[in-house]
């Protein structure tokens, strides 16, 4: 089973830290938090992270020094948020290595997809997270690098929109995604298409992979909530 992306965010603000460890949760994503920069860079060290959302105004050690420190013995990304709007901080901060720079206020959903952004573009080609995702001792197998998946040692057919489904809910086996998270991971935030769209590909990728698309095992119904994998 794959590993989940462990994410560090550190952030003095309570409410704004509490609101940005929710987003993440939803996602499936494995949150660690910091309200100062000794204690995120002390948790930076135990864990590992696979990105730290880092804010700059911090009190005692500054963002832009934790972010020099990180950047002095990982190449792990980092996004920077801050109230500083103008050109120039912006640039000091990519100087110093951040991947992406949010500015306050922001909206939660942005931060997440720019977060989703960058882990992809990072961990696509390397990385812990394994290549392989099976279930019930190879009975369904998605390779991720091949793009395929098989049922019983079958080749499965599924249309490039089902595997992104498919592979999005298989990769968070007990996690429930709405009908609009899975429109925004699949087609992007910008799809102006309906949600119940997702149905109709969720039907069709049950008729490919279940053994009783009446009674599915693999992708289960979450009523008034939306989909999860239950394999």
């Amino acid at each position: 089973m794959k590993e989940k992306f462990k994410i560090l965010v550190i952030e003095d603000e309570v409410k704004i830290l509490n609101v940005i460890e929710a987003y993440l949760e939803k996602e499936g994503y494995e949150v660690y938090k910091a309200i100062d920069g000794t204690q995120g860079l002390n948790i930076f060290k135990d864990i590992s992270p696979h990105l730290v959302i880092l804010d700059l105004m911090l009190p005692g050690m500054s963002g832009e020094n934790i972010c020099k420190n990180i950047r002095s013995t990982s190449d792990i990304p980092i996004i920077m948020l801050t109230a500083k709007t103008n050109e120039k901080s912006k640039i000091e901060g990519f100087s110093l290595g951040a991947d992406d720079y949010v500015t306050k206020p922001f909206s939660p959903r942005e931060l997440i997809e720019r977060v989703r952004v960058i882990l992809r573009r990072s961990y696509r080609d390397k990385g812990p997270l394994s290549d392989i995702i099976s279930f019930n001792n190879d009975e369904l197998r998605i390779d991720i690098k091949k793009h395929e998946v098989t049922k019983n040692k079958k080749l499965v057919i599924l249309t490039p929109n089902e595997y992104r489904i498919l592979l999005i809910l298989a990769s968070n086996p007990g996690q429930i995604f709405s009908r609009e998270q899975l429109v925004e991971n699949v087609f992007g935030i910008d799809y102006d298409g309906f949600d119940r769209t997702i149905d109709t590909h969720i039907k069709n990728i049950r008729q490919k992979i279940e053994d009783n698309p009446k009674t599915p095992k693999y992708i289960l119904t979450i009523y008034g909530m939306g989909y999860k994998f239950g394999g």
